[in-house]
């Protein structure tokens, strides 16, 4: 595994549950602001349920269409069942939802 992708891991399990952080905030955290895209990747080969991944958006809270097995159908499944709020437009709701990081 790469140290980038561990790295990014590590921040990702510090989200709680009911949260979610945008793959900026996450890069942002990692020491690296334009890893926004390799958060992105981290959060694709992760396939460990111990990384939430789940719980990593786009800035204005739109979900992944290329989120795992089941796409954003899941991730919002996944989403709602944490008790996050959704906007009527599909999107998360950043304003009430957003973790403030560490």
């Amino acid at each position: 595994m790469q140290p980038a992708f561990q790295h990014i891991y590590e921040i990702v399990k510090q989200i709680p549950q009911g949260r979610t952080a945008s793959y900026g905030q996450i890069a942002l955290l990692a020491g690296n602001p334009r890893w926004a895209r390799v958060t992105g990747y981290a959060m694709r080969a992760c396939g460990d349920n111990a990384v939430p991944c789940h719980r990593v958006v786009h800035k204005d809270g739109r979900l992944s269409p290329s989120f795992g097995v089941g796409g954003a159908a899941e991730q919002r499944a996944r989403l709602l069942a944490e008790g996050v709020a959704f906007l009527p437009d599909g999107r998360v709701d950043m304003a009430r939802c957003a973790w403030r990081g560490m």
